[in-house]
């Protein structure tokens, strides 16, 4: 079944290239909505319930955090996914802490924009390396272990270590030589002990932590 996708962004341009775009891979993607603002965006995903919102944070009347933040509290189930030309630290980190399932920036690739949506349905984080690099620099100089990074044991945190690179649960399955089912589980393990809701936040906790040492772990 292919992903219900609402496009928020306020350059009319980008958003009718975006969408004709997505009509050339409609095995993976359909367009149910667009928005041209931030408040739109709110109102849409309310009443289309799509699996993923792509947000701009640039916006008029609300910014994409801002629209983020209300999507999340009115339609929590909805993914979002920031597409923006902003390379601002505080955006990464503010998306980050809101929960959105992705941050990419405008001048990704088609087919690598196209394989990080599909992946979002797994359970993946949509986070280029580039991103993912700069989270770690991000929090490189304020890692502080918690009683969350305490509490994991040695196999959820292994799991923890291979999310950080990318690698989806299958993958992650073929890795550890264990079943996709009991990687779910320590997945579920790790979002109920570090009270986190998504990928995104547990590769952005692993660095943050001190889990990950250094930049070869990267995605």
């Amino acid at each position: 079944m292919a992903i219900r996708l609402l496009i928020a962004d306020d350059h009319k341009l980008f958003r009718q290239g975006l969408i004709s775009l997505m009509k050339t891979r409609e095995d993976i993607v359909q367009v149910v909505g667009e928005a041209k603002t931030g408040s739109e965006a709110v109102l849409l995903a309310e009443k289309l319930k799509p699996d993923i919102v792509l947000l701009d944070i640039y916006m008029p009347d609300k910014n994409g955090l801002q629209a983020a933040r209300d999507i999340k509290a009115h339609s929590p189930e909805v993914n979002i996914v920031m597409l923006t030309s902003s390379e601002d630290d505080d955006h990464l980190t503010e998306a980050v802490d809101i929960g959105v399932s992705g941050y990419l920036l405008k001048n990704l690739d088609a087919e690598e924009l196209f394989d990080l949506l599909d992946g979002i349905r797994q359970g993946e984080a949509a986070i280029t390396r580039s991103m993912a690099s700069r989270l770690f620099k991000i929090f490189a100089h304020s890692q502080e272990r918690d009683q969350g990074c305490e509490d994991l044991t040695d196999r959820e945190i292994d799991v923890l270590r291979l999310v950080t690179r990318g690698l989806s649960n299958s993958d992650i399955a073929d890795e550890l030589c264990v079943s996709i089912n009991t990687v779910k589980t320590h997945m579920k393990n790790i979002f109920n002990k570090l009270g986190l809701e998504n990928r995104t936040q547990v590769v952005a906790y692993a660095f943050k932590s001190g889990i990950i040492s250094g930049e070869k772990n990267l995605l």
